[in-house]
């Protein structure tokens, strides 16, 4: 009888189990009401008295055996379901985390930089809170134009002016002063103008100017990379220049660039023209060089600025510049796409 205890000591130190239901059937055959150690344990009283010590040592052993076992099993496979559940399959989909996109105003404003940087533009930036001499004097306004007027500017403070700044030419008289020809910078950034807000305006915009400073610098340098940066950004390369006037630029134009009429909203956007004016530019007035300290009988250049909603709403077909500002993520979200 004692063999066949410690027999059975050995199926259960080597038994195993791949289904609960094959450890419950393991659990019911050794420890069960009518299982094997209940039998054994009813013969106990039948065993000579010099084998009962051994006898019921080797029952003990046995129960404690199966009920290590038993709780052996279930914990093993327990923890396997709970890999299973986590671990099954490795390319799977991770946890889904909710992927954000850049703005409309970052993707055209980077996008813009690029491609002056592949002739050679740098990027300036500068304060939003200007001085009257950066942002006014310094460019040829005069204390009577009408830009100066508290209805355009959002002064801070008087004596001396303080104000947010209505153009990003204030980095160019900066880095004008800071640094001697060769120029050739872009200056990004926010300005502010104290306009009504409508569907085509707002008090907030981004702008994007450049500047180029050197030796025999004409007009015609300047028409090239209006012509390399229409291409580039549009892919469309006919543009005409249309006599403007500007402060600190002399002669000046407006850039217009060659739309089409091709569908109804061509003709909605260019009012029926075909033609849609995007920036405006001119040669540097001597004025603003003898400010910086540039020898205006040495040096030459021109300048060039363009609003980035305004390049925004062409391209991405936007017809209220105020959705660039509500942070509508349903809006936003149509940006993901877009590297």
């Amino acid at each position: 009888m004692l063999d066949k205890v410690k027999e059975l000591i050995g199926d259960v130190q080597t038994f195993q189990a791949t289904t609960k239901e094959e450890v419950e059937a393991f659990r019911i055959k050794y420890l069960g009401s009518k299982g094997l150690l209940k039998g054994l344990f009813a013969e106990f009283r039948n065993v000579d008295a010099e084998f009962k010590k051994d006898f019921g040592q080797a029952l003990n052993n046995l129960r404690n055996a199966a009920e290590g076992k038993v709780a052996e099993l279930n914990e093993a496979l327990e923890s396997a379901v709970e890999e299973k559940g986590v671990y099954e399959d490795l390319t799977r989909p991770s946890e889904p985390i909710e992927l954000g996109s850049r703005h409309p105003i970052s993707i055209v404003k980077n996008q813009i930089i690029e491609v002056f940087n592949r002739i050679g533009f740098t990027v300036s930036e500068g304060p939003e809170v200007e001085d009257d001499w950066h942002n006014f004097t310094a460019l040829n306004l005069p204390e009577y134009h009408p830009a100066r007027d508290m209805q355009d500017t959002f002064f801070i403070e008087k004596n001396p002016d303080t104000l947010l700044r209505t153009h990003t030419s204030s980095v160019q008289v900066r880095y004008m002063e800071q640094n001697e020809p060769p120029i050739r910078t872009i200056s990004p950034g926010r300005v502010f103008r104290n306009e009504d807000i409508s569907a085509r305006a707002h008090c907030i915009f981004h702008q994007v100017e450049g500047l180029y400073i050197d030796t025999d610098v004409s007009f015609a340098d300047l028409k090239q990379v209006l012509l390399y940066f229409t291409k580039e950004m549009f892919g469309k390369s006919k543009i005409r220049l249309r006599p403007s006037y500007f402060p600190f630029t002399e002669p000046s134009a407006e850039v217009d660039i060659y739309w089409g009429l091709e569908t109804e909203t061509d003709y909605r956007i260019t009012k029926g023209t075909g033609w849609l004016e995007i920036m405006g530019c001119g040669m540097v007035d001597p004025n603003v060089l003898k400010n910086c300290n540039i020898d205006p009988t040495k040096y030459s250049g021109y300048a060039f600025g363009m609003g980035i909603e305004r390049i925004a709403m062409l391209l991405y077909q936007i017809p209220d510049i105020r959705m660039f500002y509500e942070n509508d993520v349903r809006f936003l979200e149509q940006f993901k796409s877009v590297l």
